[in-house]
C-alpha cells in the first residue's frame, strides 16, 4: 500500500492509500489546505481546530447540496424514462392504428374494385 506525504495546515502527514489513488490523495489534501488557508484570511488566527472544523463543516454543507442535486437529478432521470416509455407506448398505439385504417382503406378499395370489376362484366356500369 503506497504512502503519500501532504501538508495540511502547515504540517505534514503521511497517508496511506489505494494503489494509483496517490495524485488524488495528494489534490483532495490540495484542497483541504486552500481551504482552511482561505478561512484564515477571512477569520484571522482563531485556532487550528477551529479552522479545521469549519473547513470540514464547508465541505461537508458542499456535500449536502451536490447529494441533494443528485437526488433531484436521479428523480428528473427515473421521470423521463417513464415519459419516454409513455411516449414508446403511444408510438406503437399510433401505429397499429395507423396501420389498422390502412387495412380497412385496402378492404374498402378491394371492394369498390371487384364491384366495378363485376359491373363491366356485366356492362352494367352506373353512371355518375
Amino acid at each position: 500500500m503506497p504512502h503519500v506525504s501532504v501538508t495540511i495546515n502547515g504540517r505534514q502527514y503521511r497517508m496511506a492509500c489505494d494503489d494509483g489513488q496517490e495524485h488524488h490523495l495528494a489534490r483532495l489534501a490540495h484542497d483541504l489546505d486552500q481551504r482552511i488557508t482561505r478561512l484564515r484570511t477571512n477569520f484571522g488566527e482563531i485556532g487550528d481546530m477551529r479552522l479545521t472544523v469549519m473547513a470540514a463543516l464547508l465541505i461537508a454543507d458542499e456535500l449536502s447540496e451536490v447529494s441533494q442535486r443528485v437526488r433531484q437529478f436521479e428523480d428528473e432521470l427515473a421521470r423521463l424514462q417513464q415519459d419516454r416509455k409513455a411516449a414508446g407506448e403511444r408510438s406503437q398505439a399510433t401505429t397499429a392504428a395507423i396501420a389498422a385504417a390502412l387495412d380497412s382503406a385496402a378492404e374498402r378499395i378491394e371492394r369498390v374494385t371487384r364491384s366495378l370489376n363485376l359491373a363491366a362484366d356485366g356492362h352494367d356500369v352506373p353512371a355518375g
